[in-house]
């Protein structure tokens, strides 16, 4: 099976037992990227790099990003398309210097201009897809998204020209990060994984956002290797798993806490990779120095839990996920039109997503063993399971938001209390 650097990478330290850890992280100046990149290179764990895009390269406003360049406003990302390739090579080639792959991260829902931007660099890894970078990120129309990933995909292709096999990794697993029923995150990021194979790609990644608990993760990332398996074996792929994208604790024991278990989780759940976030998430944009904190924190939880060795208990995540996606799968041969069906016709619907083309009638919440279970699913093709705990009450504002910080409350209420200011970490030492 052809590789490219990033996918390579990631299957040797697979095969030697090792977790890679990798940063969200993403600097305007080229010289703070590039110091970036080194200092992640160098920390004690098996480390992927990160270029995470600025937002108007995101949302394809490239004079903006220029002028922001030209007058010294900081941005939150690095504009790849402003800069000079020249530039991002040699930002890139302080990762080249010590061997580690960099996979560029952007949340476009038509990313054309980024795409050609990672061809003239030759950058072999990135991430996305048209429904996770468009409904829970934009107003565009999701025809117009799915469009612009068909022609994204069959141009990354072009990367072989150069004897290079591109990576594509699909965020369908996260979605709005939380208050999703595990079934739908998992069948997004297959369906993603579909739609990538059917125009062209051959070395992707799926993946699966850690969200209330435990037990129920560790089934959706089992139903989500079953299913890769079943409908993508021919594919190079690996499994991803994203430390918890919702609101996140504010001490820095809770949020190293939540850290931990997401670490625990992707040995067990069979992850090859975990996105890790640090204690400042809750506070401000984290510098260089907390992001390696936080993934030699994770390195060092990943490499002391032992793999599973029993199974885990199926409460029908499996099932549930295979019939979203067949039901997707029904509407045409073409996953993409079949998608565009299917949020049209609410047989796929994403909870509290405000997007014009979701049909907003699905609801999850959290029962009171802490699993997510859907308290209405629309036209989806799912089961309501009153013994999950029974349908609540229609969700009120402030149920919402308690809803949303139950991850965050918990693991700050079970910390230790902090010795410092709640969101410093440690500068690492060297």
């Amino acid at each position: 099976m052809p590789r490219g650097p990033f996918a390579a990478a990631v299957a040797a330290a697979r095969a030697r037992g090792e977790l890679v850890v990798q940063p969200r992280m993403g600097f305007g100046d080229p010289a703070a990227m590039r110091a970036g990149l080194t200092a992640v290179a160098r920390a004690r764990a098996t480390t992927a790099g990160t270029v995470t895009l600025d937002s108007y390269t995101r949302v394809g406003d490239q004079a903006a990003a220029v002028r922001a360049l030209a007058d010294g406003s900081p941005l939150n990302g690095y504009p790849i398309v402003a800069h000079p390739v020249e530039v991002t090579r040699w930002v890139l080639a302080a990762a080249q210097r010590y061997g580690m792959p960099v996979q560029v991260r952007h949340g476009s829902a038509l990313p054309e201009e980024i795409f050609a931007a990672l061809l003239r660099t030759g950058v072999d890894a990135t991430e996305g897809g048209p429904v996770s970078y468009c409904l829970p990120y934009s107003r565009v129309p999701l025809r117009d998204a799915v469009d612009s990933w068909a022609r994204c995909c069959a141009a990354y292709t072009r990367l072989r020209d150069v004897g290079v096999e591109p990576h594509l990794e699909s965020f369908g697993g996260c979605l709005l990060g939380q208050l999703c029923p595990p079934s739908l995150l998992v069948a997004v990021t297959v369906l993603e994984g579909m739609f990538f194979r059917q125009h062209g790609l051959r070395s992707v990644s799926l993946s699966y956002a850690q969200q209330t608990c435990p037990e129920q993760d560790e089934e959706a990332l089992a139903a989500l290797r079953r299913l890769v398996d079943e409908l993508l074996p021919e594919l190079d792929s690996h499994i991803v798993l994203y430390t918890y994208m919702g609101v996140y604790p504010r001490t820095s024991e809770g949020a190293l806490g939540l850290l931990g278990a997401a670490a625990r989780l992707a040995v067990r759940g069979g992850a090859a990779r975990l996105i890790v976030k640090t204690p400042a998430e809750a506070h401000r944009i984290p510098t260089i120095e907390e992001n390696v904190a936080a993934l030699e924190h994770a390195a060092r939880v990943a490499a002391a839990e032992p793999p599973a060795t029993t199974g885990v208990e199926d409460t029908g995540i499996y099932a549930e996920a295979r019939a979203l996606i067949e039901a997707v799968l029904d509407l045409g041969s073409d996953v993409g039109v079949g998608l565009v069906r299917a949020f049209e016709r609410g047989h796929l619907d994403i909870p509290y997503c405000l997007h014009p083309d979701n049909a907003g009638q699905a609801r999850g919440y959290i029962t009171a063993r802490g699993r997510l279970a859907w308290a209405r699913a629309g036209r989806m093709p799912v089961r309501v399971d009153r013994a999950a705990g029974g349908r609540p009450a229609e969700m009120t504002s402030d149920g919402l938001l308690t809803a949303l910080s139950y991850v965050a409350t918990r693991y700050d209420q079970a910390a230790p209390p902090a010795v410092g200011p709640a969101e410093s970490v440690p500068a690492l030492p060297r």
